[in-house]
């Protein structure tokens, strides 16, 4: 896994730059990495390389013709997302080297540089951009990349951003993206992709990882290809800026900016917001899994709070759909509400409509959390309560009140339904 290149930069005719952009093990769990593909085949085992085509994709490959043709399919799909997302159309026949066995491959058919990483179990990119001034002249990107289902695509992404904006952006930016393209699997929706879909090993791998902080991702000086750790991070900070509504917005602008070498970085994009992106960024980590979907567990940060009294209740429509929701009231620690839910709801597409009070396995029911700064001025959650139907609950901190309908957090989209909630003293 130490597969760390520099990128390399020489001019020709005062404007050629060359770029190598590299990626190792983020393409495969700890569990494969002990399962790359061996040498010392029988003679009719080996395939030799051959060519197949596409729209916007070459590929040489001694995969056998059924899975070039799997790769190529999967290969467009995902060109489709990524310059939808970006809002430009590929210019240029992607190239590309994708191994399944070293050993069918003549000595010298490989670039070396290309050889060293698909030997490390990884993949590279390289790109040759001519420039006239700021503007693309011409380029061209080659990828060689071993044939493990997340590598030629996650490569393909840095092939296109590098022939159509001739540069792939910051590491954190380059990387991060680059598993998003390899992990979307639908085109999205107005520019933002929905729910996560990655491999296993990434969510397990920071589930049960101490979070890495934005500062140590966006501001360090981290290097492509350095680890499949950080990888993983660059994927979620990613994921999380994209998808969700609250960063979405200034993400895609952002990353534009980034590819074109304007001025543009994280700090300057999100600087007013750190507070917000900091506290949604853990939250995310803590809580994501297959499917999750950050527009719908995004944080409420408009809505107005204040107190509530005994004569006007607070009103708020809850959604069981949704994640953390505003309840509009101020709650105090130590001191008693009144409340009231009216309505029923489902938690999922086939299950029977329950009330706030939710089914005998707790599955439905109303619960709250308290949102409070602490001492160092960031944002803190007490711990979840249960309210249901009716009744009183004791504050246990002294914040803003959120309320969601209970369920696990990546299964929230196929629930349906609302109640209605009031509060008072």
């Amino acid at each position: 896994m130490d597969l760390v290149e520099t990128l390399k930069r020489r001019r020709i005719a005062g404007a050629l730059i060359v770029v190598l952009c590299l990626t190792t093990a983020f393409v495969e769990s700890l569990a494969a990495q002990g399962k790359r593909n061996r040498t010392g085949k029988n003679a009719s085992e080996q395939l030799a390389p051959a060519d197949y085509r596409s729209k916007n994709f070459l590929i040489h490959t001694d995969l056998p013709p059924d899975e070039a043709r799997d790769l190529l399919e999967r290969l467009e799909k995902m060109l489709v997302i990524i310059s939808t997302y970006w809002g430009s159309p590929n210019r240029r026949v992607i190239e590309c080297y994708v191994v399944k066995d070293l050993a069918n491959w003549p000595p010298g058919s490989l670039h070396p540089a290309g050889f060293r990483s698909i030997a490390g179990g990884g993949g590279v990119t390289m790109s040759q951009t001519t420039y006239r001034g700021r503007q693309i002249v011409a380029a061209k990107s080659i990828v060689y990349a071993t044939a493990s289902r997340g590598t030629p695509q996650h490569e393909a992404v840095h092939a296109y951003c590098a022939q159509n904006f001739g540069r792939t952006g910051p590491v954190w930016y380059s990387e991060g993206m680059a598993e998003m393209g390899n992990n979307w699997k639908v085109v999205p929706k107005k520019g933002q992709p929905l729910s996560v879909s990655c491999e296993r090993y990434v969510i397990d791998y920071i589930k049960r990882s101490e979070p890495k902080s934005l500062n140590e991702i966006v501001n360090s000086r981290e290097t492509t290809g350095d680890s499949w750790q950080n990888y993983c991070w660059r994927w979620a900070l990613c994921h999380l800026l994209a998808t969700n509504p609250n960063y979405a917005p200034r993400f895609r602008p952002l990353g534009l900016g980034l590819l074109m070498n304007k001025p543009a970085s994280f700090n300057k994009t999100y600087g007013s917001m750190a507070r917000e992106i900091s506290f949604e960024y853990l939250f995310f980590l803590k809580h994501f899994d297959q499917g999750y979907r950050c527009d719908l567990c995004q944080w409420d940060w408009k809505t107005k709070f204040r107190k509530p009294n005994s004569v006007r209740p607070l009103t708020s429509k809850i959604e069981a759909n949704q994640g953390w929701q505003a309840s509009r009231t101020l709650v105090e620690a130590g001191i008693e509400y009144q409340f009231s839910a009216d309505g029923e709801w489902k938690t999922s597409s086939d299950a029977e409509r329950v009330t706030a009070n939710g089914d005998d396995a707790g599955q439905g029911t109303l619960v709250g959390v308290i949102l409070l700064e602490n001492e160092n001025d960031e944002y803190e959650l007490s711990d979840e309560f249960e309210l249901g139907e009716t009744g009183r609950f004791q504050a246990p901190a002294t914040g803003k009140l959120f309320l969601r309908c209970r369920d696990d957090w990546h299964e929230l989209a196929d629930n349906s339904g609302k109640i209605s909630v009031k509060i008072s003293e």
